[in-house]
């Protein structure tokens, strides 16, 4: 009986080892570059501005310039059920986003989920700005 138990751990260990998480986003290259003066970026002009871009990432990015005026870049697909590829939208405000799908919400400042069913951070992206460029990677 005792052999049965360890067996039995191995068994549970290797099915639920195949449970996809919301996490499994795909990977896609991720190479943005643009002028700080692009009228598209404006918006980043100010801290808790926010821009989002279609075309790059997975369902595109956001932008985000933080209060002590460093950025963020994260994926705009939601963590929750990402094979649906729902492309979060930003809330009046630019500090939080929506999934419009599911209904989680993530913060801006660090990507976190803040309201259920978002339990997954958005995947976030390398932003450096420099002599008036911002470039993005992964």
């Amino acid at each position: 009986m005792k052999k049965l138990i360890p067996l039995g751990v191995i068994i549970l260990m290797a099915f639920s080892s195949c449970v996809k998480t919301g996490a499994d986003l795909p990977d896609v290259a991720v190479n943005f570059q643009d002028a700080t003066t692009d009228p598209r970026l404006s918006a980043l002009n100010v801290p808790g501005g926010a821009v989002l871009l279609n075309g790059y990432g997975v369902a595109g990015l956001i932008l985000y310039r933080e209060a002590d005026g460093t950025y963020a870049c994260y994926d705009r697909c939601s963590t929750v059920n990402p094979q649906k590829l729902c492309a979060v939208t930003l809330n009046p405000g630019n500090f939080t986003v929506t999934d419009p799908c599911s209904g989680g919400q993530w913060d801006l400042i660090d990507g976190s989920p803040v309201k259920a069913p978002a339990t997954i951070s958005l995947r976030q992206y390398n932003i450096v700005v420099s002599n008036f460029e911002i470039y993005v990677s992964n």
